[in-house]
């Protein structure tokens, strides 16, 4: 079965890691894959769409981040992240998602996930607020001495019926990771998205896509949608 269509293949046990994603915005611009092919992990290159591919800017609520079995951490299980991704294809035909960057809002998250799985996270000061059909997001970096901020509204609108491009962009099972020179795929699973149009009402990027070297994306995004998310669960990671 081809593994973007919107229900999940099995993911083997054992599983190590669950997570609740909500209240996220996809804003995607659609590129040449050569723009981008320098940021993938050995072993894989850009997946396209009719030719192009698609960098991916994410705002969202994390929730419940815990073990697989057990309790979530109340204070480090919750939190805002904004994620800056690819989409990529392996040798074997698996596809995933490359970060280019993962920033939230809490330090030992941060720190956590930079030292066990080798992600790119980031530490931000983040916001996320809600009127009525309406989701706003900030971010300002606390990152070194990058100075970069984000701020997105989004208003919702209808439920979307997906199509063969919304697959593409969020029928994604694992990502692709470099660590100590290798490259690694981290399973996923979760349900099947429910998504709905989103009109943009503010894109205000001050230095974030330009943080990770893609600053000649200095317009507003071709693609916009939103879901209330979904409950998420990865399991062990391993070799391309």
């Amino acid at each position: 079965m081809d593994d973007r269509w919107p229900a999940a293949p099995p993911l083997k046990r054992p599983r190590i890691l669950r997570q609740g994603w909500r209240d996220l915005t996809f804003l995607h611009w659609a590129v040449d894959p050569s723009v981008v092919s320098g940021f993938f992990p050995r072993g894989t290159r850009p997946d396209v769409f009719h030719g192009r591919t698609y960098v991916g800017l994410v705002p969202f609520r994390m929730i419940d981040t815990g073990f697989a079995r057990g309790p979530g951490v109340p204070y480090l299980g919750t939190f805002l992240e904004t994620n800056i991704r690819l989409y990529s294809i392996d040798t074997t035909g698996r596809r995933g998602v490359v970060f280019l960057s993962l920033d939230a809002d809490r330090l030992a998250i941060v720190a956590a996930a930079r030292s066990v799985f080798g992600l790119p996270y980031r530490w931000a000061r983040m916001s996320h607020s809600v009127a009525g059909d309406l989701h706003t997001y900030t971010s300002t970096l606390r990152w070194g001495r990058v100075q970069a901020g984000l701020e997105v509204a989004v208003r919702v609108g209808n439920q979307l019926d997906p199509g063969p491009l919304e697959h593409f962009l969020t029928a994604r099972w694992g990502l692709h990771v470099c660590r100590a020179g290798r490259t690694w795929y981290l399973p996923n699973h979760h349900p099947p998205w429910t998504l709905d149009t989103g009109s943009l009402v503010r894109y205000v990027d001050t230095g974030l896509l330009a943080s990770v070297g893609l600053g000649e994306l200095d317009r507003p995004p071709e693609h916009v949608m939103y879901s209330p998310g979904v409950p998420a669960s990865f399991g062990l990671p391993f070799l391309t």
